[in-house]
């Protein structure tokens, strides 16, 4: 199987994504314009925006809500202009130690930065079901929607 030049330049700009995220700092915002183009679209659970500014500020807004955020990617795959990560969110102690599994969706243009992105989580397990009272119900509530599990064959 031979790959081609334009399949290794789209691996070269993930691999440079995965490492702006990995080391993503509050204080260095600035190193998304590495790797997200100028308009690009970026969907998660709670936002939809585009633009670099505005990217900049859904993640500055998730520093003050995670503090010491970081970012592990744990599986990556590329197919043509797409891309595909695992990653895992940890936040530091004084978030209680918020740890956040998900996946994304890249579409990487001809310079290789994203121009759009789509994140994959589930807030309900994730984080809803942390909070007291919410929690609760949202247990009972997934409890209730489970499929009946069935005797082993």
């Amino acid at each position: 199987m031979t790959v081609s030049g334009r399949d290794l330049n789209r691996a070269a700009a993930l691999e440079r994504y995965v490492a702006v995220m990995e080391g993503l700092r509050v204080d260095h915002l600035d190193a998304l314009a590495s790797v997200y183009a100028e308009q690009a679209r970026f969907v998660d659970p709670f936002n939809e925006v585009r633009g670099i500014e505005a990217i900049e500020s859904v993640f500055a807004h998730g520093f003050a809500q995670c503090p010491g955020m970081r970012f592990v990617v744990q599986a990556r795959a590329v197919d043509g202009d797409r891309a595909l990560l695992r990653w895992r969110m940890r936040c530091d102690a004084s978030a209680h130690g918020l740890s956040i599994d998900g996946m994304s969706e890249l579409v990487l243009g001809r310079d290789g930065r994203v121009v759009d992105h789509v994140d994959y989580w589930d807030p309900a397990a994730q984080l809803y079901e942390r909070v007291p009272v919410l929690g609760w119900l949202m247990r009972r509530i997934r409890r209730r929607l489970a499929a009946p599990t069935s005797p082993s064959r």
